[in-house]
């Protein structure tokens, strides 16, 4: 059983609509998949709907928030939470609250940009997005790459969107701790999503993760594209004096990463460990 934790589709910054990104995993042999679209669950009927005989689709979402360091500042983090229940009160208002924001933030950026004589217009950018869509910067990036300024994402993150470009705009996202009380409070569970990916950005330290295992986090990321392999057995022995479970996923986003659907997987025996946390009915689809 091949089991990949942590996909995107066009319903955030994929390039698969789910129908295809069902699709694409079963192709690839994978069993069983989850959609974690950005501070979204708009995905999961179609991505559901799509299943073929055999997979198993694990609703969820990954969810950006904000945490302490470790070190005296704050950091941007990503939590990848499944098996919730996507019409609990707190958690429509909150994913309201951020998609509003962030199609807020995606126009002031494109607006700066195109006070600096950039081809980019925010309105055809936000008119080509769904309503339920989390518009963010990777919209940006496909459009400097359509407008043949860049030839990967990638690559526009590294230049136009890089920091210190000027385009920076700030944003309020949800503080972990609320974030965890909140999708437990849902039924799901919660795993910290490329917790030590230093080439990404700064990091939370390994006392803070043991914050949030305190708080009721139910998992890490421990194999991912952006971890090296002193860094999994690093965060694989934490993960083991928390308690926590261990998962592996891709993070795919189609071809706006190189990164394969499947290339890295969770081990059949830590998925059961974490939807037994689940708290919901139903909440793994097919099989």
């Amino acid at each position: 059983m091949r089991i990949d934790l942590h996909t995107h589709s066009t319903v955030s910054d994929g390039t698969d609509d789910p129908t295809e990104l069902v699709a694409v995993a079963a192709a690839a042999g994978l069993g069983v998949v989850a959609l974690t679209d950005h501070d979204t669950t708009a995905g999961w009927r179609p991505a559901a709907e799509a299943l073929p005989p055999g997979m198993r689709l694990v609703p969820g979402a990954e969810l950006s928030c904000v945490s302490d360091d470790g070190r005296g500042g704050r950091v941007s983090v990503h939590l990848l939470a499944y098996l919730f229940d996507p019409d609990a009160p707190a958690i429509v208002a909150e994913q309201r609250r951020l998609r509003e924001q962030r199609r807020s933030r995606l126009r002031a950026i494109a607006d700066r940009m195109a006070a600096d004589g950039l081809p980019v217009d925010a309105d055809e950018i936000l008119g080509s997005l769904g309503p339920d869509a989390p518009a963010g910067r990777p919209h940006l990036a496909q459009a400097l790459v359509r407008a043949g300024l860049c030839d990967t994402v990638d690559e526009a993150f590294a230049s136009y969107l890089a920091t210190g470009r000027g385009y920076s705009v700030p944003r309020r996202d949800t503080p972990v701790e609320h974030a965890i009380d909140m999708i437990a409070e849902a039924g799901g569970v919660t795993v910290l999503a490329h917790p030590f990916a230093f080439q990404r950005g700064p990091t939370v330290t390994a006392e803070v993760v043991e914050t949030l295992a305190r708080r009721g986090l139910t998992g890490v990321e421990v194999d991912h594209p952006n971890h090296d392999a002193r860094t999994r057995d690093e965060l694989r022995a934490l993960a083991k004096d928390l308690g926590l479970v261990r998962t592996g996923s891709s993070d795919y986003h189609g071809t706006n990463k190189s990164i394969r659907i499947g290339q890295e997987v969770t081990p059949p025996e830590e998925f059961d460990a974490l939807v037994a946390q689940a708290t919901g009915t139903d909440v793994v689809v097919g099989g």
